[in-house]
């Protein structure tokens, strides 16, 4: 099953239920993460999703870094630009805490599950909104005009 989805140019594409298509390209869900590391033992399966949030974690990180970068060449009154980048910051500290109980919550829906079950959607949920927020953040300052 797909869901249509409108992508650059105007073109209509058919996009499984579990990627979601953004402004500048496609941001796996955690259910589409926990599938492609299926592949793998459990084990192995773990350290695929490991690889996958700590991945997600410095792409949020540069994000993060370059939509200060821009702020700090934002072409408007420095007052707007400190507001900005002090309304980022807190933003950004907000995102960590409701990733964490976000994550909590997904690692919780494993139930009973054995082993690495919890840990697995919980990786997995990191990397998911890891990915949305550095979206977000590229997005959000990509026109900018800049001095």
């Amino acid at each position: 099953m797909c869901v249509m989805r409108w992508v650059g140019l105007g073109l209509a594409v058919c996009l499984p239920q579990f990627v979601f298509a953004t402004p500048t390209g496609l941001v796996p869900s955690e259910r589409s993460i926990r599938e492609e590391c299926g592949a793998f033992s459990q084990a192995g399966m773990r350290d695929c999703l490991a690889k996958k949030a700590d991945e997600s974690a410095k792409a949020l990180m540069r994000a993060e870094q370059d939509a200060v970068g821009v702020l700090s060449q934002w072409d408007d009154d420095r007052k707007y630009v400190g507001l900005a980048k002090t309304k980022l910051a807190r933003a950004n500290k907000a995102f960590a805490k409701y990733r964490e109980v976000q994550c909590g919550f997904f690692a919780s829906l494993s139930g009973g599950g054995a082993g690495n079950s919890h840990e697995m959607r919980r990786l997995a949920c990191m990397a998911e909104l890891n990915s949305r927020r550095a979206e977000q953040l590229s997005s959000a300052v990509h026109e900018l005009p800049l001095k």
